[in-house]
């Protein structure tokens, strides 16, 4: 604690700091996140993410396995990857914190960024109404567009926290279905479409930051953000909030909303594409981001709430892609 302090202060010149709070711990045992207060510096307050690889991980589903530490490690590396190399070319359209530093204290990764909270964006929520979908999915529009075509140098090739080719464990422990026949030739699908971002990854309601207004967003937890199609992160989220009825009713509502500002937000980047060849695309893709969640789940899972009316029909629609 002492050379985090350190740290701390060093880097931010304060004259003296304190853990005000713990604000979450890491999944399985991996480290906190904490806010500091700063006393006679710029900033009031910093946000810490501490990171501390445990000798054995205390993972609440019981996947304590060499692939899953692995996987955890390399998704720190990643996420400090990002923030060093990718996320200053966010603007206030995608908002997220911006990274004060990063570094190595001894076996513990220490990465310090900037209070979300002291910057306007107090507000957490764990249900989402339909205009506060929207303007999650508006976020990850502006973020899609910004990196369209950009390579995942240092980042997971391939994004998101559910890709197959990292989660043999939970492939394996799926019963055999049609979706598990299939899992590898959607993956291949998705991994081949013309074109790609880079995706959150795990763009659920918690990883969202609200104004108090809740008109705008800042997005925070960059460890699964890798390439591939835009659509895994609306698939995700939309899944992660709806309910299956609610699902029915305005998935194609909040799917025309996303595809409107990500053509005004290709627009204002110098990226030449023809907009409608990508909305067919992944459009038809959306489905199969679906049931590739849906495959992880059911070996994850299978009794998971997401696992629904909806995601079933989902399921069907992919496999009829292929």
């Amino acid at each position: 604690m002492r050379n985090i302090k350190d740290f701390i202060l060093n880097t931010t010149n304060a004259s003296d700091c304190e853990e005000l709070e713990v604000i979450q711990f890491l999944w399985s045992g991996y480290g906190k996140i904490s806010r500091y207060q700063l006393t006679d510096a710029e900033m009031n307050t910093v946000i810490v993410k501490n990171i501390i690889f445990p000798t054995q991980a205390n993972h609440p589903r019981g996947w304590n396995t060499s692939k899953s530490h692995n996987r955890k490690v390399k998704s720190y590396q990643v996420e400090t990857a990002y923030y060093t190399d990718f996320n200053n070319l966010c603007n206030n359209a995608c908002r997220t914190p911006y990274l004060i530093a990063s570094n190595t204290i001894g076996k513990e990764k220490v990465i310090l960024l900037e209070d979300l909270d002291a910057a306007g964006f107090p507000v957490r929520k764990s249900q989402l109404t339909i205009e506060q979908i929207k303007v999650c999915l508006k976020w990850l529009a502006n973020f899609h567009a910004t990196f369209m075509g950009q390579q995942p140098k240092g980042l997971w090739e391939t994004g998101t926290y559910w890709h197959l080719e990292t989660r043999p464990d939970e492939f394996a422990a799926m019963q055999n279905t049609s979706l598990k026949e299939a899992a590898k030739s959607l993956d291949t699908l998705l991994n081949n479409c013309n074109y790609k971002t880079l995706v959150h990854g795990d763009a659920k309601v918690a990883n969202f930051c609200f104004s108090e207004d809740l008109k705008k967003v800042a997005a925070v937890d960059f460890q699964y953000v890798g390439g591939g199609c835009g659509m895994k992160d609306v698939a995700y989220l939309i899944g992660s909030c709806l309910s299956e009825n609610k699902c029915n009713i305005y998935e194609n509502e909040l799917l025309t909303y996303y595809f409107n500002v990500l053509e005004i937000a290709l627009d204002k980047t110098p990226i030449n594409i023809i907009f409608r060849s990508l909305e067919k695309e992944w459009r038809i893709l959306y489905s199969v981001c679906w049931a590739d969640f849906s495959r992880f789940l059911m070996g994850w899972m299978p009794t998971h709430q997401k696992i629904n009316g909806c995601s079933k029909i989902k399921v069907e629609e992919a496999l009829s892609v292929l």
